[in-house]
């Protein structure tokens, strides 16, 4: 059942689908009916609808038996590129509206690689812009990032610091990780560094508490009206996994016994995480779509530290100027994150101050803020005694 904050009244499980069926086609009145927004989870082998829909910006967090209103939603739907040319075929009111794709994680790649086909392909999209957060795009990069991460927040020792930079570093491990072949080196480093950092750090944001499980009793640790709910993972995968849901959404178990939110049933190819995204990136912002790049700044596994190199040598080789010099922006009359902007605002980089890898879920306020000035294609707001530089 659906239960609102300030609504008790619950709506059961075989009202579901018509519920999602309508925030997937009616756009929320705040985006003025003139955008769409096709938004990604994380990967590889990880759900959209469990992780992002559920746990970050869908319009409901399951709770207990039933659902909670989510406030900070961000209201989309969708799959690839057959998916969307069908879509606007059912729904060609749509069809002239400005269309934005997002992202998060290994988005980082199937973001820009979808875009890259609508704009080349024949398909009427019109597609104005890109966001990802926390995005995979250089694989040495990104991942040789995290061993600084770690040791600069203190979750590492000096020790384990230089192993990851003289020994075994995190690419290195990523790579050999994903072709099961860990050498004794790196397993070293990596049992060291997993002995320091403990069994109760969350990786994808450092300062969140875990959850815990029934021994321990969640409810008698935390605040018992906690802003964040850590355990709405969980709550995710027990929601998906009634008959009840399953059926008001049409799906099926096929090959499993059970709904998981990341899976290793479905098969990738993991070279493919290594393929460098900055060209796919450049050729998009020459086509004159904008690219907009986040971070989560708690998120150790794809570092804030590892993304802004990646946009600096971007903006670099595509000779982009720095139009908004590096600042803080505002949400809610406090520090929301950092900013930079290059050339005629066609790439912008953000970090989102406490958020996580998934940062609508840690932050969903400033997450949702970020997301209406990217739509609006307006710069994130300064604090109002901050003076435009451009106006000297």
């Amino acid at each position: 059942m659906l239960m609102e904050d300030d609504d008790p009244t619950p709506i059961y499980a075989q009202k579901l689908h018509e519920m999602l069926l309508e925030f997937s086609i009616i756009t929320q009145r705040f985006w003025k009916h003139n955008t769409k927004d096709l938004t990604f989870g994380q990967g590889p082998g990880c759900s959209s609808v469990g992780e992002g829909a559920f746990v970050e910006h869908g319009p409901f967090k399951p709770k207990g038996d039933g659902l909670l209103k989510n406030d900070y939603s961000w209201n989309k739907a969708g799959d690839n590129l057959v998916f969307l040319e069908k879509w606007f075929h059912k729904y060609p009111q749509y069809k002239n509206r400005d269309f934005y794709i997002t992202g998060e994680s290994y988005a980082g790649h199937y973001v820009p690689q979808l875009a890259t086909l609508i704009v080349h392909s024949k398909a009427k999209i019109n597609l104005k812009g890109i966001a990802i957060g926390n995005p995979l795009l250089d694989f040495e990069n990104d991942f040789n990032s995290r061993g600084e991460y770690l040791w600069s927040h203190g979750l590492i020792s000096d020790d384990t610091y230089d192993m990851c930079n003289n020994v075994c570093n995190h690419s290195t491990l990523r790579r050999q990780s994903n072709s099961d072949a860990i050498t004794p080196a790196c397993s070293l480093v990596s049992t060291q560094a997993s002995k320091e950092i403990g069994e109760f750090v969350n990786d994808y944001d450092v300062t969140l508490n875990v959850c815990l499980s029934d021994v321990f009793s969640q409810s008698q640790v935390l605040d018992p009206n906690p802003k964040i709910d850590v355990c709405v993972e969980n709550e995710t995968s027990i929601y998906l996994n009634r008959k009840d849901v399953q059926t008001a959404l049409n799906a099926r178990l096929v090959n499993v016994n059970e709904w998981e939110v990341c899976s290793s049933i479905l098969e990738y190819a993991m070279s493919d995480m290594e393929e460098a995204m900055t060209p796919v990136l450049a050729s998009l912002i020459k086509s004159g779509i904008r690219v907009f790049i986040y971070s989560g700044d708690q998120d150790s596994v794809l570092p804030l530290t590892g993304t802004r190199m990646v946009v600096n040598r971007l903006a670099k080789r595509l000779g982009l100027t720095t139009t908004l010099p590096y600042r803080a922006w505002i949400n809610d009359n406090q520090v929301g994150g950092w900013a930079q902007v290059y050339g005629d605002s066609v790439l912008s980089y953000a970090t989102i101050r406490g958020a996580a890898h998934e940062a609508p879920f840690t932050q969903p306020q400033r997450s949702i803020a970020l997301f209406k000035c990217f739509l609006a294609g307006k710069p994130l707001p300064r604090a109002k005694d901050e003076t435009d530089p451009n106006n000297h």
